[in-house]
């Protein structure tokens, strides 16, 4: 049958390709370029696609009617999403192996040497690890399912934080009880739902209270829920279906805003010392404030936090920017709040902007060097 099915797939996809030619004859006889154009280089070759793209509007109809096709009848987008049931939408980076087998355990060097650095400043590192996405909704999985290496990584990387002695609390059980409720995460988004935020967001508060971490800081914060507004999942741009198709894509889904603020009587006490105790690191989870989730922090915790979460540098890169700043920048820290997706310790992460020496230092648990934090990243690059 599946013989059957990647035959159709294969005559179906070249009577497209010859379609698309043959339509496209009129704009590629009307090309032309300066006599002295150069070959070698690709300038001829660039400026061929730009006459191409711009003269050529039956490129977008067919990209969208391709796209309409491995929807529809095989249930597929482009690379970087895996279509579930009831118009569910995962990224591709839960179901797949790590690039290389030793990905894990240099992540998870990693993780170790920023406890250990943390240690030696007298901070809590408290780990926030986020179950995947697929994990909390295998009811709407199709007929792609995770690796068996994905399915481990959640239960693998607790039992490393419990055998490292990392703080933090086992998030899964509380998510999946959550979402009888409401949804926790975006049907069709990589992120969680503002309601998942503060799922988590409270679970951290009472686990850093059983622990004896944390207590409430005293300090009151308000949360307001905004107008509801229409979402577009940032996985609807790997099923490239608008304009012409626009209505095979999964519908629009709701996202009720949040806003959390110190409230008035409040104020006076939370702004009394410029020290905060509490910083939060993290991915697009904690820094798009769509989910609300530094905000929701503050409230559970009663305390101001500062976030240094960045989006679309994973939780690697924004920790080891982190650990550079300046020592007054975060004197009085006493608590750091880390965010890490789980499938981001299965993934490489860009670190050719920092010293080499540096994280050979960092990983040795020698202690970081003021000489070396100052010239770890490239000016350039620095954030």
């Amino acid at each position: 049958m599946k013989r059957i099915s990647d035959f159709i797939y294969s005559l179906m996809f070249m009577g497209l390709v010859v379609v698309v030619a043959v339509c496209s004859l009129p704009d590629v006889r009307s090309f032309s370029t300066a006599t002295q154009t150069p070959v070698l280089n690709g300038k001829l070759a660039q400026a061929f696609e730009k006459h191409y793209d711009k003269n050529f509007p039956f490129k977008e109809f067919g990209t969208n009617l391709w796209a309409a096709i491995d929807y529809s009848l095989f249930g597929e987008g482009r690379p970087g999403v895996v279509v579930g049931r009831n118009n569910w939408l995962f990224t591709d980076e839960e179901f797949k192996p790590a690039s290389k087998p030793e990905q894990f355990q240099d992540n998870w060097a990693l993780v170790s040497a920023v406890q250990a650095e943390f240690k030696r400043r007298g901070v809590t590192l408290v780990l926030a690890l986020l179950p995947a996405k697929a994990r909390l909704y295998p009811e709407h999985l199709g007929q792609n399912l995770p690796v068996v290496e994905q399915l481990r990584l959640y239960p693998e990387a607790l039992a490393r934080m419990q055998q490292a002695k990392i703080a933090g609390p086992e998030l899964l059980s509380a998510l999946q009880q959550a979402k009888a409720e409401q949804q926790v995460f975006m049907r069709t988004d990589t992120h969680w739902s503002p309601f998942g935020a503060q799922v988590v967001a409270d679970s951290l508060a009472a686990y850093l209270r059983q622990t004896g971490h944390w207590q409430h800081g005293g300090a009151n914060f308000v949360t307001a829920t905004g107008s509801s507004q229409t979402h577009k999942g940032d996985l609807l741009s790997f099923l490239p279906l608008e304009p012409y198709f626009t209505q095979l894509q999964p519908p629009a889904e709701p996202v009720q805003l949040r806003s959390t603020a110190a409230d008035e009587a409040s104020q006076g006490d939370l702004f009394a010392s410029q020290e905060t105790p509490i910083a939060l690191v993290g991915t697009s989870y904690s820094a798009n404030p769509k989910w609300n989730f530094a905000g929701a922090l503050k409230q559970a915790l009663g305390t101001d936090l500062i976030s240094y979460a960045e989006d679309g540098h994973g939780p690697l890169v924004p920790m080891l920017r982190f650990l550079q700043r300046p020592a007054d920048e975060v004197a009085g820290l006493r608590l750091l709040i880390w965010e890490v997706p789980e499938r981001y310790l299965n993934m490489p992460s860009d670190l050719s902007e920092f010293d080499p020496a540096w994280l050979a230092q960092l990983k040795a648990g020698e202690g970081l060097s003021e000489r070396l934090a100052l010239t770890a990243v490239n000016p350039v690059n620095a954030p």
